[in-house]
Order: structure tokens, then C-alpha cells, then sequence
């Protein structure tokens, strides 16, 4: 039968491998490259674009809950339009947050 167990070895390397990953935490402060796609992409979502979006997406679902006799889709045009309002800052907050 063989052992399976780690070795002291496997464990040292391991923490090695785990202390030079800790660098991938700053991923929402780095990378100052894409700094401009985010502004543009923040800015069509939370500008005029979004919320021409988030009108129609309310508008298709209301259509179709008046075509099925339903307000579930509708419901979802509502949801999807408050997703487009709010989602940008939460995730903008969780990238930026210092633990």
C-alpha cells in the first residue's frame, strides 16, 4: 500500500506558491491600461445608453406580459433596469474595497 500523505516539501512549496500569489489581491487598483475601456464602458452604462437600455428592455417586457397576459416579464424589465442602475457601483465597490 502507498502513502498518500503530503510531504514537508509538498507544504513548503505550497506556501511558497501561495505567498507569491498574494500579489493577484490588488487586481481592482492595478493595470492602469484598461483605465480607459472602464470609463467608457461605466460611462455608456450609467449614461444616456443604459438607460435608453434599461426603457426599452421594460418596454419588450411589458409588450410581451401584455401578449402572454402575464407580468412576469415585465417584472424582468424592471429588474433587468435596476440592474443597469445599480451594478456598476456595487461591483465598482467590491473591486476597490480595502480589506
Amino acid at each position: 500500500m502507498r502513502n498518500t500523505r503530503p510531504t514537508a516539501s509538498t507544504a513548503v512549496a505550497l506556501g511558497i506558491l501561495l505567498a507569491l500569489g498574494t500579489g493577484a489581491a490588488l487586481a481592482g487598483t492595478t493595470g492602469t491600461e484598461f483605465q480607459t475601456m472602464y470609463t467608457t464602458l461605466l460611462n455608456w452604462v450609467t449614461g444616456f445608453l443604459g438607460k435608453s437600455i434599461a426603457i426599452a428592455a421594460f418596454i419588450l417586457g411589458a409588450g410581451i406580459g401584455i401578449a402572454r397576459s402575464s407580468p412576469i416579464p415585465a417584472l424582468v424589465g424592471v429588474v433587468f433596469a435596476l440592474f443597469m442602475v445599480y451594478v456598476p457601483n456595487i461591483i465598482d465597490g467590491i473591486m476597490t474595497a480595502v480589506i
